[in-house]
Parts: C-alpha cells; sequence; structure tokens
C-alpha cells in the first residue's frame, strides 16, 4: 500500500467522522459529550446503585426495618472477613459474634470480638418475613446469616435495630421525595414562568411579585413553619406527600425566573411568530416550541435541584417536623446523633450521614456532566 493510498484512507476516515458529528442529533451529541465525563459516569451509576436499592430494600436489607435486637443496643459494626483462623482464606465472607460484657465504670454494655462464634454470610438467606411493595410476602433476602447468627455490618441502634437495614429502608422516602418533590416544582416553575414571560403586563407582575416574595422569606424557617402545621395524628403516608408538596411549592420560584427570561428572548423569534400565524394557542406554543429551545438548560436544573430536595427533607426529618416514625428517612436516621455524648460513644450512627453525603456528591457529579455536555459543540 502507497502512502498516497493510506492518506487518502486515513482522509476518507476524517470526512466520515466529521460528517458524523455534524449529521448527529442534539440528543447523540449530548451523549457523545456527556460519557466523556468520567466523574459523571461514576456519579450515575452511584446513582443508579442507590435508587435500583431502594426499590428493592426489602430483598436487599438483612432485617425488617422494625427487627429489634434486644440483646445487641449500641452494637458495634462487624467486619467482613475472609481469612479463617484455622481454615485459612475462604470465598465465603463470615463475621465473628460478640460477647458482652458490663462496664463497672458506665455500667454500659461492652461488646468484644468473640472469634470462637464464626457466622458465614449466605445468600438468598431465609429470614424476616416483609411484604414487597405491600404486594406479596416473601423471606429471602439478598445476605444474612442463619439463626441463631446476627450481622450487623453498620452496627444497631437504642433499640438495637440494624442500621444497615434501615438505611436502605430510609432511602426509598429520601430518594423518591427528591425525584417527586423535582417534578412538582419544575411543573409549577415552567407553568408560572412560561406565562408571566410569554404574555407579560399583569400577569408578568403578578407572578414576578410572589417569586420575590418566596425568593426573601428565609428558607428553613418557612418550611419549619409549614411542616409544624401538619396535624401529628395524620397517618404517616399523607405526610410523605405533604412535606414533599411543602418543599416543592417554595423550589420552583426560582426556576420559574429563569424560564420567564428565556421565554422573554424567544417570544419573538422568527418560528415563534410562524407558530401564531398558523393559528396554534399560546399554551401550545410555550409548551411545543419555546420550553424545548432551552431543555437542556432544564434538564440540568432538574439534577441539580434533586439533592437540594433531599437535603431539605433530611433537615425536617431531622427537627422532627417532616417524616415521623414509623416510617423511616435518612433525615429520621440522624435524629439519634443530635447528641455528641451518644455520637462519641457510638460513632457508627453517623453512616446514614456519610450515605447522605456520598448521594449528594454523586448528584453533584451527574449534573455537572450534564452540564457539560449540553453544550456539545462546546
Amino acid at each position: 500500500m502507497t502512502a498516497s493510498t493510506v492518506a487518502q484512507a486515513a482522509s476518507r476516515r476524517e470526512t466520515t467522522a466529521q460528517e458524523r458529528f455534524f449529521m448527529a442529533s442534539q440528543a447523540q451529541l449530548m451523549w457523545r459529550k456527556f460519557v466523556r465525563h468520567r466523574l459523571a459516569i461514576v456519579g450515575g451509576c452511584i446513582l443508579l446503585v442507590m435508587y435500583v436499592s431502594a426499590m428493592v430494600c426489602e430483598f436487599i436489607a438483612p432485617y425488617d426495618l422494625h427487627r429489634r435486637n434486644s440483646d445487641y443496643i449500641y452494637a458495634p459494626p462487624q467486619l467482613l472477613r475472609f481469612m479463617h483462623p484455622e481454615n485459612g482464606f475462604t470465598l465465603r465472607p463470615f463475621v465473628y459474634g460478640y460477647t458482652q460484657e458490663r462496664n463497672p465504670e458506665t455500667f454500659a454494655l461492652d461488646f468484644t470480638v468473640d472469634r470462637e462464634q464464626v457466622f458465614p454470610l449466605r445468600f438468598l438467606n431465609r429470614g424476616d418475613e416483609v411484604k414487597f411493595w405491600g404486594l406479596f410476602t416473601t423471606d429471602r433476602h439478598l445476605l444474612g446469616v442463619e439463626e441463631p447468627g446476627y450481622v450487623f455490618l453498620l452496627g444497631t441502634d437504642k433499640l438495637g435495630r440494624d442500621i444497615f437495614s434501615r438505611i436502605f429502608y430510609g432511602a426509598r422516602i429520601s430518594l423518591t421525595i427528591g425525584l417527586v418533590g423535582v417534578a412538582i416544582s419544575f411543573v409549577l416553575g415552567c407553568l408560572f414562568g412560561g406565562i408571566s414571560g410569554y404574555f407579560g403586563g399583569v400577569s408578568d407582575t403578578i407572578i414576578q411579585r410572589l417569586v420575590e416574595f418566596l425568593l426573601v422569606i428565609p428558607t428553613i424557617p418557612l418550611w419549619m413553619a409549614l411542616a409544624a402545621a401538619i396535624p401529628r395524628e395524620m397517618p404517616q403516608l399523607q405526610v410523605y406527600f405533604l412535606v414533599t408538596i411543602i418543599i416543592s411549592l417554595v423550589a420552583w420560584s426560582g426556576l420559574a425566573r429563569v424560564v420567564r427570561g428565556k421565554i422573554i428572548s424567544l417570544r419573538e423569534e422568527d418560528y415563534v411568530l410562524a407558530a401564531r400565524i398558523a393559528g396554534e394557542t399560546d399554551m401550545k406554543i410555550i409548551r411545543t416550541h419555546m420550553l424545548p429551545g432551552f431543555m437542556s438548560y432544564l434538564i440540568v436544573n432538574m439534577t441539580l435541584a434533586i439533592p437540594g430536595m433531599v437535603l431539605a427533607e433530611t433537615a425536617l426529618s431531622f427537627l422532627n417536623l417532616g417524616i415521623r416514625p414509623p416510617l423511616v428517612s435518612w433525615g429520621t436516621l440522624l435524629t439519634e446523633a443530635q447528641q455528641v455524648q451518644v455520637v462519641i460513644s457510638y460513632p457508627w450512627l453517623l453512616y446514614p450521614g456519610l450515605v447522605l453525603v456520598i448521594t449528594l456528591v454523586a448528584f453533584n457529579f451527574l449534573g455537572d456532566g450534564l452540564r457539560d455536555a449540553a453544550d456539545p459543540y462546546k
């Protein structure tokens, strides 16, 4: 093969690559840019695992949400081990049991590792009966140990409940509140922002004054006041939806202002005028012609707003103003870590906070990648 032939082949490949780039759709360009953002991929994978785990928490959690182990109150986390003292390395992980002794000074139970008690970890283990999504009952769990053994990978709380299991149960509420809350605020923000920017006049003045009023109110005191108005005797499922609505009623104002500015800049474009001449309704013009013009920004805004929603629910539940027992969220799990003395003695009670931080960082990584991918020509 001559040098000229090689050069021609390379030129054709380059031309083909350029054609694929310029002929690609907006979604294809965004995807190509997104997959090159490694941190965004890592964040997306973490969030995928978190949401799938929350959906099947009954199966993943070794114990039922309310299972109490009165003999193991504030038991420390057990380490997964692969080196058996007698058999050497083993592919089946196991944990050692505990022996308890009463501390003569503090009168608290001290746990020490008992190497005579070996509990092999079993997958698809039979354990507590749980009702999966309220549809059917099962006693199969992803992992566990045979009775009378026990496994507390992240320790237990003041009632002897497994923190590892409760974190997965809490993820279902904390993570879904973020999605549902952002969906509600997204609809409200696009609706009021679109009306304000497209029609202007009196509607614009009223909506913008409402937005300014919501923006100047301190967020946490407002949430606390609204959440405190929820009756204590209200069913927990209704409390869940009310907390979601309360958070969403404040979060839409910032998005509405941005949408208004975008609509104002687009309402005099030729394609919008052509749609008016064609006889399309105002709401259809906003919905099908104007909002898609900056949909990439809206997607990024939604991604970055979800962690704010999750954090808001956690803060309200931490203050006993949001989700309340017997429902469990990451905020309710952190209420046990309010006292410094308890945290010093039992630091594993902060593990739900660590999971929350990892989730928020993953959302930020994903949002950063989507923000860069939203401008694929950059």
